[in-house]
């Protein structure tokens, strides 16, 4: 008698529910308080997510680093909900290299690592390679898991230059995040997917790519066919389909839920995300 297959593979989805970009005031739906972001990532888990990239607002809903909301948010999110924590380090585009750094004080599972410049629409974010270095080395010494952001080829190459020159990250897997069709960056096609991921280093335990805009549902259907993981939200979309906005985080995890079963990947638990990841345990779990 043959063995029994193994169980498919699944699927990590992870929501990023909020960004910089977009303003509240044109996207009322968009989860900016603490309250709002809480309610949104235990609907999300329910929906299928597994991991939340998360940034925050001050009170009037602008972007912030501030360090005190970051904690409170990671707790408040930790309270209610078995999700991988993960903050952008990225903050917004404006956001000085020092405090960007101090948001791994918040004591995030995970942080996003941008491995370089980009423009970005009108805008220039700035990740020059001191920079990147410090990063990972802090992330390493605060036992906080990366995930590389990858806007265009050349940052895969500076994927490369890292852990060939700084070792592996905190918990010894690297997941990287596609990010595609930001204008500036890489578009969000099946071909630069494909070539992203050719290009990956050799040390690449997991990746998931996230489509802007239009590109959002092409990026997941490419990922999924290439054995990637999927990132999907508001931060990256507010548009469900054409002439309809989104109405909750929800419905974007909803759909990529249902493509992960679709590919017979179905959506990962937060357990299996953090094994998956090699995430620092949580005190009290």
């Amino acid at each position: 008698m043959n063995p029994a297959p193994p169980p498919p593979p699944r699927t990590l989805i992870t929501v990023a529910p909020t960004g910089a970009e977009s303003a509240k005031a044109d996207v009322p739906a968009l989860p900016t308080t603490t309250d709002e972001l809480v309610e949104t990532a235990v609907r999300c888990e329910r929906a299928g997510a597994a991991m939340v990239h998360l940034h925050v607002r001050d009170d009037e809903h602008q972007p912030t680093l501030d360090l005190p909301r970051l904690t409170d948010t990671v707790a408040a999110i930790r309270q209610r909900t078995e999700l991988v924590v993960q903050l952008s380090t990225g903050g917004s585009v404006q956001d000085p290299f020092d405090q960007r750094l101090r948001v791994l004080e918040a004591r995030p599972d995970s942080c996003s690592l941008t491995m370089g410049t980009v423009n970005f629409g009108d805008a220039v974010f700035l990740n020059p390679w001191p920079f990147v270095v410090e990063l990972f080395q802090a992330s390493q010494a605060a036992e906080v898991v990366p995930e590389f952001e990858l806007f265009d080829l050349g940052h895969v190459a500076a994927l490369h230059r890292l852990l060939d020159t700084y070792g592996l990250p905190y918990g010894g897997r690297v997941h990287c995040d596609l990010v595609m069709g930001v204008p500036g960056g890489m578009p969000g096609t099946t071909a630069a997917l494909v070539a992203a991921v050719a290009a990956l280093p050799e040390q690449t335990t997991s990746w998931s790519a996230a489509g802007i805009g239009r590109t959002t549902l092409p990026v997941a259907l490419a990922a999924l066919s290439a054995g990637g993981h999927l990132r999907v939200g508001m931060e990256d979309t507010v548009s469900y389909a054409r002439g309809r906005l989104v109405t909750h985080n929800a419905e974007l995890v909803e759909r990529a839920a249902r493509l992960a079963e679709l590919a017979q990947r179905p959506p990962m638990t937060t357990a299996e995300a953090r094994d998956l990841l090699q995430v620092r345990p949580v005190a009290g779990r």
